[in-house]
């Protein structure tokens, strides 16, 4: 490892990461928080860099690639790589790894965050406290719905939606979920029970989407699915935004066929399709999923492990491949 080497990064990470970076290697340029890279940075950074750390927000596509005649790894600040054309980096030679595992509790408790914030109508309390408006308590205001006892339904059962289960434990909450294969519960955990989609579709009270994006996954749910739901259930999504199609989702919930949503992510982000911040039974988040400041780091830290691995000649840790 030496200084020659030098690593372009997108957006600004945490210190801990950056001060590691910075001590270890030349940086193309020092991003600046909440600056979003231009086409021309891009193009600019990947030119000279031999490893770059880009996000889930970034495009890396096959023209990008291809002038990035130095580059030999694409380390993704994400679990995801929908971002990434990964086939075109297979084929010229760059790895591409990802930050597994570190965000899976942080992820799983904005999940939870979320039901609960949509069931107890919590953003509306707070507004309502917040400024003044508030008469004082009666026994039929701001009625919520209760999350204890009722049926919780996954659709994906990776790292994250195991570990939004697991949390339903102390709801008890039976879980209903589909996924491509049967996964057991860990132990004193109550059974999890694997459904065809349209089982938990039907069954769930609160839906968690927890899928990967990819071509099968794009829109899955739309209007026939979120028609199969209970008029009272509410639609949680921590995943990816095209996962539902928000135009179905809006018209859903207008139409009072489903009770609500809890959203972190969106179809056009960081666009929000206009319509859904004006109704109260919908929960909106800026995208926090991973955002505490321990995964954030660890993440961070990820990837300057994978740099590392490969600069040095080394397997990278966490390899995405397609």
């Amino acid at each position: 490892m030496t200084q020659s080497q030098t690593v372009y990064i997108t957006r600004l990470l945490p210190a801990p990461v950056m001060t590691v970076l910075r001590e270890r290697y030349t940086l193309v340029a020092e991003p600046v928080e909440n600056r979003i890279p231009t086409g021309d940075d891009q193009r600019r950074g990947f030119a000279q860099a031999d490893a770059v750390i880009c996000t889930l927000a970034d495009p890396i596509s096959d023209e990008l690639l291809a002038g990035a005649p130095r580059l030999k790894i694409v380390a993704n600040y994400a679990v995801g790589y929908n971002n990434i054309d990964v086939a075109a980096a297979t084929r010229r030679g760059i790895v591409v790894t990802n930050t597994p595992d570190v965000l899976t509790d942080a992820t799983a408790d904005l999940t939870w965050a979320l039901i609960l914030a949509v069931a107890r109508r919590v953003v509306e309390g707070d507004r309502w406290a917040r400024f003044g408006t508030w008469p004082g308590w009666a026994p039929t205001q701001m009625l919520g719905t209760d999350v204890t006892g009722k049926t919780l339904g996954i659709i994906g059962m990776g790292r994250i939606g195991q570990a939004v289960a697991q949390r339903a434990q102390g709801f008890r909450m039976p879980v209903i979920y589909t996924s491509r294969r049967p996964c057991s519960p860990p132990p004193g955990v109550s059974t999890w029970v694997h459904r065809p989609i349209e089982d938990v579709l039907e069954q769930a009270d609160f839906l968690s989407l927890h899928v990967p994006l990819s071509e099968a996954t794009r829109h899955l749910i739309g209007s026939r699915e979120l028609a199969r739901m209970k008029s009272t259930a509410f639609l949680i999504n921590t995943s990816r935004g095209p996962v539902i199609d928000e135009a179905a989702l809006l018209a859903a919930l207008q139409q009072g066929t489903i009770a609500g949503t809890g959203l972190d992510v969106y179809e056009q982000e960081p666009v929000i399709l206009s319509g859904l911040e004006q109704l109260s039974n919908v929960v909106l988040l800026p995208h926090l999923g991973s955002a505490t400041l321990d995964a954030r780091i660890k993440m961070g830290m990820i990837c300057v492990e994978n740099i590392a691995a490969v600069l040095g000649g080394r397997p990278p840790l966490n390899p995405v491949t397609r």
